[in-house]
């Protein structure tokens, strides 16, 4: 396509190239966009943001003790002030998540090892998060049934 400009310093002509025709080469060669996608995709196929119950065994020497030996202390010092039943600021936490007893523990074992045991630290939310050791400890109690 063609575009002429008159101005006082004569005719200038000025070709303008549209992608159609400029770029038809590199265009042609280009793979469709749900193609790049799907193989953009296909690498994390098989890969989970986070660690799962399911995935930890429990370990050849047992439970790292029993609710009232580990657990009932660490849901009182990190998960309670909001996941407690007494808590009067749950920071949106979820009403039907309370982690009072060992049976609301044991039910909710699962979703509690996807959010804070092993290597999976997105509760709580904080500064005073439980360190790494007490996360492990945390990991094989419930793989081991949540006793």
């Amino acid at each position: 396509m063609s575009i002429s400009f008159r101005g006082s310093q004569g005719s200038q002509r000025f070709q303008r190239f549209q992608g159609s025709q400029r770029f038809q080469g590199s265009q042609a060669a280009r793979p469709p966009l749900w193609l790049v996608q799907l193989l953009l995709f296909l690498p994390l196929v098989g890969c989970k943001p986070f660690a799962e119950l399911v995935d930890h065994p429990c370990p050849p020497q047992g439970a790292p003790g029993s609710y009232a030996d580990f657990a009932q202390s660490f849901m009182a010092s990190y998960c309670q002030s909001c996941h407690g039943s007494q808590s009067r600021d749950r920071q949106g936490a979820p009403g039907d998540f309370l982690f009072d007893t060992q049976e609301q523990v044991a039910r909710h074992k699962e979703r509690i090892y996807i959010r804070a045991a092993g290597s999976n630290d997105s509760m709580p939310p904080g500064p005073d998060d439980p360190p790494r050791a007490e996360r492990d400890k945390l990991a094989d109690w419930l793989a081991c049934g949540a006793p």
